[in-house]
């Protein structure tokens, strides 16, 4: 039988350790990849999510329950640290004016550190409403609604210098017939 803390206290234990490991590694490849790095690795996010989902709903047997799971946990959080994980520091690091960069930025942090606290605290209670393939499915649904608003609307800044991100973001920022 399994049980939703157990399974809680594994994924986070894979998570903190794959993420403190590749903060470098990471910031390398979106400087190199940019964009279609997101656009290349949130697919591998919705595909290993929806193989959990089918694992936790259809009836494998045990050993091939816990290889599917494992093997799916693992590959969600390698791709997790390479696309998303590192989005909130390198993003909102391009978006902002210098003249206040250092407070947008703190902003962020704590609102990235709030989102995480709800998702820490919600997950052992919608585990016990809706079930691991439930929860699944609903961040399956969240990576989708991601997928769509990184191809629509976030833009490629691979290659172009800071002051000319920071100008880009402010130009979009505009509305027309103000100044």
């Amino acid at each position: 039988m399994r049980t939703p803390a157990l399974v809680h206290t594994h994924m986070q234990c894979i998570h903190h350790t794959l993420q403190s490991g590749h903060p470098i590694k990471s910031n390398v490849l979106h400087s190199s990849y940019g964009r279609s790095l997101l656009l290349s690795t949130i697919p591998v996010l919705i595909l290993t999510l929806v193989i959990l989902v089918l694992s936790n709903v259809m009836d494998f047997g045990q050993v091939a329950h816990a290889v599917l799971s494992t093997i799916s946990v693992i590959v969600y959080f390698c791709c997790f640290v390479m696309g998303f994980g590192p989005i909130p520091n390198i993003l909102c690091s391009e978006i902002f004016p210098t003249r206040v960069r250092g407070v947008c930025i703190a902003i962020c942090a704590l609102t990235f550190w709030i989102g995480d606290i709800i998702v820490t605290y919600t997950l052992p209670v919608m585990l016990n409403s809706i079930g691991l393939a439930g929860v699944f499915g609903i961040y399956a649904v969240v990576c989708i609604i991601s997928l769509v608003f990184v191809f629509l609307k976030v833009p490629e800044t691979k290659g172009m210098p800071l002051e000319v991100i920071t100008e880009f973001f402010a130009v979009g920022a505009r509305q027309p017939g103000r100044t």
